[in-house]
């Protein structure tokens, strides 16, 4: 008798987990140490983020957290993944991305782990490089201009070609911005919406390419390449510094708490400083 009351309990247990979706937490008061350490999985774009994952990995390895650094060369892969537990952590992404990320998955999903900021590190500079055209005084009519075609980035292309006379995009559209907000375009200029990876890929295939920071440095471009970017006083750069992002809930674990530390001291800002030379600037 009293293994069948058992059994029937358990299998009421078991069937209210999967009712309601059970899936382990972290533990909010986690506990490590060097001699008992934890590993963090974190997901990030290869630069520069993955760079400065790797420069603060001895820092956390003295206070027992190892950091196991996946790269992604997508901007969604990493969300996913961090929502289905595969990621602790990812860092590769702006908030009005991650916003508008949460915003579309949970109009499909609504069990979707809402993800959060834990900590602002950087600000990548969108800027516009010279593909078959090599400077923007040499601008032909009907030029090709390749962009980023994903919302908050397309926005910030055409802000930034605007700020450079190329185009007039309508009134008060700021940074939601589509190609169909174009309103004067003297040039007749093709815009050529890509996946944000790609644009860098295509320049030998257009005049000119709007490339986000971290793409244009894993092809090898420098300040040296650029021929306009988004300046420190732009709209864009007061909203798009990037964020390392964890599932709602769990901002306040100690090892978090750590990470954030971490990657806002002052050996990240000269690390970032002395190898990016304004590629990558620091927001903290």
């Amino acid at each position: 008798m009293k293994k069948n009351i058992i059994f029937v309990v358990c299998a009421v247990l078991i069937s209210a987990f999967v009712l309601t979706g059970f899936s382990p937490k972290p533990e909010e008061t986690a506990t490590y140490s060097k001699d008992n350490p934890i590993t963090l999985k974190i997901g990030a774009s290869p630069v520069p983020h993955a760079e400065i994952l790797k420069s603060v990995k001895d820092t956390l390895a003295e206070k027992g957290i190892n950091l196991e650094i996946i790269e992604f060369t997508d901007y969604v892969q990493p969300n996913t993944a961090l929502e289905d537990g595969s990621l602790d952590a990812n860092f590769f992404q702006h908030f009005p991305y991650l916003d508008d990320f949460n915003k579309a998955r949970l109009a499909e999903d609504k069990n979707w782990t809402e993800l959060v900021p834990l900590v602002y590190t950087h600000f990548e500079p969108m800027a516009i490089y010279g593909g078959k055209t090599k400077t923007l005084a040499e601008i032909k009519e009907g030029a090709k201009i390749a962009v980023p075609n994903d919302a908050t980035n397309e926005a910030r292309a055409l802000l930034l070609l605007q700020a450079n006379g190329l185009i007039k995009i309508t009134e008060g559209k700021g940074l939601e911005a589509t190609a169909k907000d174009i309103v004067e375009n003297p040039k007749k200029i093709q815009v050529v919406e890509l996946e944000a990876a790609q644009v860098a890929r295509s320049l030998a295939d257009v005049d000119f390419a709007v490339i986000n920071g971290n793409y244009a440095l894993e092809a090898g471009l420098t300040t040296a390449d650029v021929l306009a970017a988004e300046s420190a006083e732009s709209e864009a750069a007061q909203k798009y510094a990037n964020l390392v992002a964890v599932r709602k809930g769990e901002e306040e674990l100690p090892q978090f708490k750590a990470l954030s530390e971490a990657l806002t001291s002052e050996s990240v800002r000269k690390m970032l400083e002395d190898t990016y030379k304004g590629s990558v600037a620091p927001v903290f």
